[in-house]
């Protein structure tokens, strides 16, 4: 089976639905953050620092190049991963894409008490988040909306949607 491309918004639930996914549809899981910091032995936020934005989403980039080719895989993508690059045609082209949705204030409950890991709002007050987000989201969900399958998440520990994607995700490798 190609590979299944989960993107959206950090704290939209990637990490936590391919898990779920993996599981239940007997695949590996690939969180592409972790592959990249295990690659580089560093952390996401110390390769931010050491490269910038964008020297990060080059390396970001490659390594999706490489995971691409992968079988029998969930890939749970960085945050940012779908708007650089062309990367949202090149996943459509390797495998499955699942847009995982989630409004602005469930992004932000999500977010507030684990921002210290995540370097693009790290160092961001509750009111500063939720603006910053917003504008994100307004910028990104054109790249997101080009998945091929879109799933909303709307509540902050609902995952009764997965349901629903294992079903198509069966129903579409037939």
């Amino acid at each position: 089976m190609h590979p299944i491309f989960l993107v959206g918004y950090m704290g939209s639930g990637k990490s936590t639905v391919g898990k779920m996914l993996s599981a239940r549809l007997g695949l590996q899981l690939v969180d592409l953050d972790t592959f990249i910091e295990s690659r580089f032995h560093k952390t996401i936020a110390q390769l931010f620092e050491e490269r910038g934005e964008s020297g990060f989403r080059d390396l970001e980039h490659a390594m999706l190049q490489e995971v691409c080719g992968f079988e029998d895989t969930v890939i749970a993508t960085g945050g940012g991963a779908a708007c650089f690059h062309d990367n949202m045609k090149l996943m459509n082209e390797a495998g499955m894409t699942i847009y995982l949705r989630a409004p602005v204030d469930i992004l932000v409950e999500r977010l507030k008490h684990g921002r210290s890991q995540r370097p693009l709002v790290s160092q961001k007050t509750d009111a500063e988040l939720h603006l910053f987000i917003d504008e994100m989201l307004q910028a990104r969900d054109p790249f997101y909306s080009q998945a091929q399958m879109i799933v909303d998440s709307k509540a902050v520990l609902d995952f009764s949607f997965v349901d629903d994607i294992v079903t198509r995700v069966e129903e579409r490798a037939g």
